[in-house]
């Protein structure tokens, strides 16, 4: 018998956390924080409905935010196993929490200055010093690799794209196997290979971010190629709030790929994330998860500009020139593109462009949506900026990608479980998967736990 507790991306896109409780050993598959709407977010700071000392490892899929982001408060409230995850993983996990940690840290700094916090004091989600103690945890394991978690339980991490060093993890207990997809990659990705297909799964937990979308056509390079002259014409600036893993790297190659075929002309291109600067440091570092060049890496990174300081971030502001940033947050709820749209989203001869999904709640999804003022560190300002928007950018598998990916599978799975998605994308895929391959689906609610007897 194994107990099954949805404590996160059931019924909703973040906190991914899989509880697994078996009689040899019980485990956690990621690990992540609630973003978006204010009553998701105000989960986190709930004590998780399980006794956190109870689990002796944590497997992570990859380092995104809302995969890895309660690690730190998995750790103050009393784990002290191992964190297991690829080596590329576990540095962005690394980079991510660092950075995570500064910003909660500032956060709470400002409030309490600026008397915005209805706590009073205002404190961090978790601090550096907590960061650290996670990361002593961490522990290298090697994609396609075996290993032994327990006497009957074993793990093996397998490539799926999505990010760098991303993996969708089968484990197998007591001769049943357990495939948890994690984000699931994109076939035909510019710099990551194809996810690799899982070939047998008897309970698959499956995403399903874009379990009821197809993607567009690809048409990002006219979309960047129309913006740029634009914002030439308007002497303006152009705006991309990118996640800093991934999607920020792909911006970058895609700018400098469209100057090196002289289809843009050389406007200054700037690159304002610290995380997405250490990142980026890790393409050079783990070449064989990507497919970018030693060359191409280096040529692209002569022709961006990487913003180091934050005294760089205003002297960019004030720039008179046409120009494009790239900056953190990706969904708009963080980050240094705060700091710019302080700025420049009340000026019409500024565009953004919002690229990928959009979680309910944030920012993004709200100047989406055609909101006529934004919130921004207490302060409202008037979006007179114009958005745009493109989905074709997403690092997730939609719907089509999906159900490919689940088509090598040769057996018939006992169960599986949709989680990662909205309501409507869920309904959606569950729809497709009982129409396609007459499985069992099941969709769990938040905080469910599911006994599963074999």
């Amino acid at each position: 018998m194994v107990k099954v507790h949805f404590l996160g991306a059931a019924g909703t896109v973040t906190g991914s956390k899989i509880f697994i409780e078996t009689q040899e050993i019980n485990i956690l598959v990621d690990c992540g924080v609630f973003q978006g709407k204010k009553e998701l977010r105000e989960i986190n700071w709930l004590p998780l409905p399980i006794d956190v000392t109870s689990i002796d490892i944590v497997l992570l899929t990859h380092g995104h935010l809302d995969h890895t982001g309660y690690l730190p408060r998995l750790v103050t409230s009393g784990f002290n196993g191992s964190i297991i995850g690829t080596a590329p993983t576990l540095a962005i996990a690394r980079i991510i929490l660092m950075d995570s940690a500064k910003i909660h840290e500032e956060e709470a700094e400002k409030a309490n200055k600026d008397g915005y916090s209805r706590h009073n004091p205002a404190k961090p989600f978790y601090t550096l010093k907590d960061v650290e103690r996670t990361i002593a945890l961490f522990k290298e394991v090697e994609a396609e690799q075996a290993i032994s978690l327990s006497d009957h339980i074993k793990s093996t991490f397998r490539p799926n794209g999505h990010i760098l060093g991303s993996t969708f993890i089968e484990v197998d207990i007591f001769e049943k196997k357990f495939v948890f997809s994690g984000d699931i990659g994109r076939p035909k990705d510019i710099l990551l290979d194809a996810p690799i297909k899982p070939k047998w799964a008897d309970f698959l937990f499956m995403e399903s971010t874009y379990g009821n979308k197809i993607h567009p056509k690809e048409e990002v390079e006219e979309l960047l190629i129309k913006l740029v002259k634009k914002t030439i014409m308007e002497r303006g600036t152009l705006l991309i709030p990118s996640f800093a893993v991934e999607r920020l790297q792909s911006l970058m190659y895609r700018l400098w790929k469209l100057y090196d075929k002289n289809k843009i002309p050389n406007i200054p291109i700037f690159m304002d994330s610290p995380m997405g600067n250490n990142v980026l440091n890790l393409f050079e570092k783990f070449p064989n998860w990507h497919k970018l060049s030693p060359k191409e890496y280096r040529a692209m990174c002569r022709h961006i500009t990487i913003i180091d300081s934050f005294r760089k971030t205003w002297e960019t502001i004030d720039d008179p020139r046409p120009k494009i940033v790239i900056a953190g947050s990706g969904m708009v709820t963080g980050g240094r593109i705060l700091t710019y749209l302080t700025k420049l989203i009340d000026k019409r001869n500024t565009n953004i462009l919002l690229v990928g999904y959009m979680a309910e709640g944030t920012r993004g999804r709200k100047l989406l949506e055609g909101i006529g003022e934004v919130k921004i560190y207490g302060r409202y300002y008037k979006v007179k900026a114009t958005i745009y928007h493109d989905e074709s950018l997403s690092a997730h598998a939609d719907q089509a990608e999906l159900l490919s990916w689940i088509s090598s599978i040769k057996n018939i799975p006992e169960q599986v479980f949709l989680v990662h998605g909205e309501s409507e994308a869920l309904d959606a895929f569950s729809t497709k998967i009982k129409e396609q391959h007459n499985w069992s689906v099941k969709i769990p609610d938040l905080f469910e736990t599911s006994t599963l007897v074999f």
